[in-house]
């Protein structure tokens, strides 16, 4: 399982826009210097908007902004905004997707993995990333 390239630009956004949490609103220019495509930005952008992770401002000063606190928002939030919810298999989304999947012996390791993913995605907030990179660049 590889996360998608939406799933790591989603990640750059909103790493970039918590960098300048409280700066006010920040223009697609700006937040595609992170090294996402101004198009494909703007998609997810939408999609973080929509999941209420981010919000817009309009007019000249206008652009995007933090609609939470890196502290309160997670990878998974993330995540699941621009890629949709982690499974591993189509058989741990909903049981109604395999004929087998009472009997199924490996069932139980995919969500297993699946559930141990999602959880450790919950663990680590847009905080941690911020701090995270503080910490690095003091070592330097």
């Amino acid at each position: 399982m590889k996360l998608s390239t939406r799933g790591k630009y989603g990640l750059y956004a909103m790493y970039y826009l918590a960098m300048h949490d409280g700066e006010g609103p920040q223009t697609l220019q700006n937040i595609s210097t992170v090294g996402v495509p101004k198009q494909y930005l703007e998609q997810i952008l939408g999609n973080l908007r929509r999941a209420g992770l981010v919000s817009t401002v309009r007019g000249a000063q206008g652009g995007y902004q933090m609609a939470r606190r890196p502290e309160e928002t997670t990878l998974r939030d993330i995540i699941d905004a621009v890629e949709g919810p982690i499974e591993l298999s189509e058989c741990t989304a909903s049981e109604q997707n395999c004929q087998r999947s009472g009997t199924c012996p490996v069932r139980w390791v995919w969500q297993r993995v699946t559930d141990s993913i999602n959880s450790e995605l919950e663990k680590i907030r847009l905080s941690d990333m911020l701090n995270q990179s503080c910490e690095s660049e003091e070592n330097l």
